[in-house]
Formats: structure tokens, C-alpha cells, sequence
């Protein structure tokens, strides 16, 4: 089914209309399913509407996930949809997903973390017998969205061409490494920003003054536990990998409440916390922790430190 002789498939399919969107996406489930092999379908609640109705009966053994909730948070994707569907099926079979991350709609700080996602997941899945299909909407996602597909695929589908080519720009290092940009500053100091520093012995106390400060900004429930998992974990880490310190910041903005930490560590490995545990793994499950509790993760890592920024719907 593709141009390229590796065991890890990853073509982006262009459509322009509903009619292209089908053409490509189900004969893909078609062939994954006249394989006898598993097939899941991670896309947006309309699109995923669209393959149903034209699968019929045949997506009874087909798993399908609204995207939108699913994959909300770009982190959460690689560990919480692509890799639990995956590493759960039994070895020896080519795994078949559809997953559409990127669509009209995505928010301005969002799309740098789905970019780095689309780019992270050719190392994610290197040498296994996966498919993974990538649908872009030509009629409503922008050229910079357009062309970072280009860039984090090494196999595209034209809209409307039907036949894989290799993509002449694929780097999907370069795409992680650009969109690791800083992020815009947190706003100036006034009643609803809550900003402290932090060293091991007042992790307690900073995990409560972020909690607290959540409570008032609307935060209730299984939320305002998330952000007190997050905050554990994220100033956990920064006294044990970041130099031992590090600044917390809780504020809020369009609807939601975000906590940032900052320390002087550097975050090597950007498939960090987008990889599931294994059962034997001890430690290193915090930032898979954040990604999987989150709205939205944001980092930037540099020579001076690193900044992890997480969203939390209120």
C-alpha cells in the first residue's frame, strides 16, 4: 500500500471535500480489515460520523474515537490513543490506525504541540508494523499547517491523486526543533496570578497555594485534583532534574486555568512523557502523567532552563 519499504507506514492524505476524505480513508480500513488485522479510527466526531455511515456494518470490528476528546491535549495522543491501541494488540499483525490530529478550529496554542506530535510519531513507532493515515483538510487548514504535513511525513497523498509519493520535504526534526519556541509570558503580576518560587522543602506548600489559587479561579472537582497532580509532579521534577528550584505560575486565560513551572533543567529527549510506562519502569512516568491529565501541554527547552505551561479546561 506504499512507496516505501519500511515497516512503519505514515502517509498524510489531503482532501479538499467529504467525497476525497472518504476515497482515502476507507479503502485504508477496507484493507486493514480483509487482513483480518485491527483498524482504529482516531478522528473528529463529524469525519468519524462519515466513515461509520459509509463502513456500514463492516466498522463493527473497527475501534473508533472522537478525536476531539481523545487527542484534545497533542501530548496525550502517542501514549493515550496511538500506543494503547497498538502495544494492546496481539504481535505478529500490522496495526491500522486513521488518526487526525490537525483540524479547523485547533487554537493558536495549540497547533505548535500538534505539529511536534505529528513530527514525534515516526521515532514513536520506528521499526513497527503500523499504518498510521493522517488526514489535512486542503479547503480549511492553512499553508503553514499544510506544509508542516509535508514536513512530517515521509509519504503524501495529493487531494484528489490518489497515489502515495515520498514527501521531498520531510524533517520532522527540523518540525520539532521550530516549534520548540518560547511561550509567551505569563501577565504581569495582579490579583488572579499566583507566582512563587520553590525549592524541595516546600513542595507541600507550593502544591496547596496552586490548588487553592485554582479553586478560586473556577476550578472544581476532577479538576482541581488534576492540577494538583500536575503541580506535584512538575515541581517533583524540577527539585530532582532541574538544579533543585524552580517558579510556579497559576493564571487564567480563555476559559482556562494554566500552571507553568520553570527551572534551569534541560529537557533532552522530546518523546519524553509521550511514551506509555512499562510495567517494569521505575520512575519517569511524571510528564506522561501531565500530558494524560491536561487540556494542553506547551514546553520550551533551551541552555537556560526549560518551561513546561499545562491548560486546564474550567
Amino acid at each position: 500500500m506504499t512507496t516505501t519499504a519500511e515497516p512503519f507506514v505514515h502517509p498524510a492524505l489531503f482532501y479538499a471535500d467529504p467525497q476525497e476524505y472518504l476515497a482515502g480513508t476507507v479503502p485504508f480500513v477496507r484493507e486493514g480489515l480483509a487482513a483480518g488485522e485491527p483498524v482504529a479510527i482516531a478522528v473528529p466526531g463529524e469525519n468519524l460520523r462519515l466513515i461509520q455511515d459509509e463502513l456500514g456494518s463492516d466498522g463493527d470490528a473497527v475501534r473508533f474515537l472522537d478525536m476531539r476528546e481523545a487527542g484534545r491535549n497533542p501530548g496525550r495522543i502517542i501514549p493515550g490513543v496511538l500506543r494503547a491501541f497498538a502495544d494492546a494488540q496481539p504481535p505478529g499483525r500490522r496495526v491500522w490506525i486513521i488518526g487526525e490530529p490537525i483540524w479547523a478550529g485547533r487554537s493558536p496554542a495549540e497547533y505548535p504541540a500538534c505539529a511536534q506530535h505529528e513530527a514525534l510519531i515516526n521515532a514513536a513507532f520506528q521499526g513497527r508494523e503500523v499504518s498510521i493515515l493522517c488526514p489535512y483538510d486542503t479547503a480549511r487548514l492553512d499553508e503553514r499547517a499544510l506544509a508542516d504535513a509535508h514536513a512530517t511525513h515521509p509519504v503524501v497523498i495529493p487531494a484528489g491523486a490518489g497515489a502515495e509519493r515520498l514527501s521531498e520535504a520531510y524533517d520532522p526534526d527540523g518540525v520539532v526543533a521550530r516549534y520548540n519556541e518560547p511561550l509567551p509570558p505569563a501577565p504581569d503580576a495582579l490579583v488572579d496570578v499566583l507566582s512563587v518560587t520553590f525549592d524541595e522543602d516546600a513542595l507541600s506548600v507550593v502544591r496547596h497555594l496552586a490548588t487553592d489559587h485554582g479553586a478560586r479561579l473556577g476550578l472544581a472537582g476532577l479538576a482541581l485534583e488534576n492540577l494538583a497532580l500536575i503541580t506535584a509532579e512538575l515541581t517533583t521534577n524540577s527539585v530532582l532534574h532541574g538544579g533543585g528550584t524552580g517558579a510556579l505560575t497559576v493564571w487564567p486565560e480563555d476559559g482556562h486555568v494554566l500552571c507553568e513551572v520553570r527551572d534551569k533543567g534541560r529537557l533532552i529527549d522530546p518523546l519524553a512523557g509521550r511514551l506509555p510506562a512499562s510495567r517494569d519502569q521505575r520512575g519517569g512516568r511524571g510528564l506522561l502523567l501531565v500530558n494524560l491529565l491536561s487540556d494542553l501541554v506547551r514546553t520550551h527547552t533551551g541552555p537556560d532552563g526549560t518551561t513546561i505551561r499545562c491548560y486546564l479546561a474550567r
